[in-house]
């Protein structure tokens, strides 16, 4: 199996890619660019692993989003990773919210391993309008 390198600015281009994906609801390219046994890990949360899962978990927010953009505020890559400060500002289940999220994305091969997303969830949930559950 050959691998291949990738650069700085190839892992750039790969996160604009993801971004633009999602800000066009559009889940199938989302999963496909993950790795086979790529990793969304929202660090309050159990991680998604593999795209049979990421595909499932695509097909619940999809069901009810109905815009989303990803505000970028920052892009770079810091040790081989690309970290991403950004707002989400979406439109979910009737709902308006916006959330300040760092997304920290590894990649390999031209696709995504592992992408942990780090974001205050009572702020998301709200967005939402669904009521934390802080009891897990």
């Amino acid at each position: 199996m050959t691998t291949k390198t990738m650069t700085d600015d190839d892992k750039i281009a790969l996160a604009k890619e993801m971004f633009a994906a999602w800000e066009q609801m559009d889940w199938a390219r989302v999963v496909d660019l993950f790795a086979e046994d790529g990793v969304l890990h929202s660090v309050m949360q159990e991680p998604v692993v593999g795209r049979e899962a990421l595909t499932e978990r695509m097909a619940v927010l999809g069901s009810r989003c109905e815009r989303l953009e990803l505000r970028v505020r920052a892009l770079g890559v810091i040790d081989g990773r690309v970290f991403a400060e950004r707002v989400d500002d979406f439109d979910f289940g009737g709902h308006h919210g916006e959330v300040p999220v760092v997304g920290v994305l590894a990649m390999e091969d031209g696709r995504v391993t592992q992408w942990l997303e780090y974001y205050d969830r009572p702020t998301l949930l709200a967005g939402m309008g669904m009521a934390a559950d802080f009891a897990h």
